[in-house]
């Protein structure tokens, strides 16, 4: 089939929150835009992601844009923390994000990019988030390992750590009162971002030609000060 005209774009994990801005904003800069999530294509799953990669390569002839978007978090003390539940969310964030990027780097070309979403939490330490804190330092390093492997092949490998913008993953947080209050009060532009502030830089990322190994802090300056602590939030609201 002939290679379409466009960059083609796969955004994993673009059903809704930043993902969808990320494909949105992928589409407005003339990117033919594939969506991957759940039910039909499970990061966990090399099988489903291969071939969802795969199918894109079948219709449009190429990839030159990966962005992994896929995530999921919890909310449990280290001392008291399910093993399974913690593997849950390393298997989704971290896991997940090798799966992406290995098939990624399997049919993109010189020239092409990924960019993952990690997240303040991949630097910034929260009570009650070991699982979702590992996992995106984990996923921040990975990027910087595969921008090492992948940039004599002229692939870019970056990621933008956005802090608060609230989406589906963050809403259930932001509904705990005094939350999203000391949020706020330690993000010194004092407000959260929005899924589009943080499309605009992923599509930026997408195009600069000289960046890679970049793990970008969009966060409002919320890493120059402390991270709420969400244990003693719950524990007010819920005893």
């Amino acid at each position: 089939m002939p290679e379409s005209s466009s960059r083609v774009a796969i955004v994993v994990g673009g059903a809704s929150g930043i993902g969808a801005a990320c494909a949105v904003a992928l589409a407005a800069d003339g990117c033919d835009v594939e969506v991957a999530d759940l039910p039909e294509v499970d990061v966990t799953s090399e099988t489903s992601v291969a071939s969802f990669f795969d199918a894109v390569v079948a219709e449009h002839g190429r990839v030159d844009v990966v962005v992994n978007s896929a995530g999921v978090s919890t909310l449990m003390a280290v001392a008291d923390h399910d093993v399974a539940e913690f593997r849950r969310v390393v298997d989704v964030n971290l896991t997940g994000g090798l799966i992406v990027m290995k098939h990624a780097a399997r049919v993109l070309t010189s020239g092409g990019s990924i960019t993952s979403l990690t997240s303040l939490n991949a630097r910034q330490p929260g009570a009650g988030m070991a699982a979702y804190c590992s996992a995106k330092a984990g996923l921040a390093m990975l990027t910087e390992v595969a921008a090492l492997e992948l940039g004599p092949r002229g692939i870019r490998v970056n990621a933008v750590s956005p802090g608060l913008v609230v989406t589906p993953l963050t809403e259930p947080a932001m509904g705990i009162p005094g939350i999203e209050e000391d949020y706020l009060a330690n993000t010194p532009l004092g407000r959260s971002g929005s899924p589009e502030e943080i499309a605009d830089a992923v599509v930026w990322i997408s195009r600069a030609g000289w960046l890679t190994g970049e793990v970008l802090d969009l966060n409002g300056g919320a890493h120059l000060q402390r991270y709420p602590d969400l244990l003693a939030h719950v524990a007010r609201a819920f005893g």
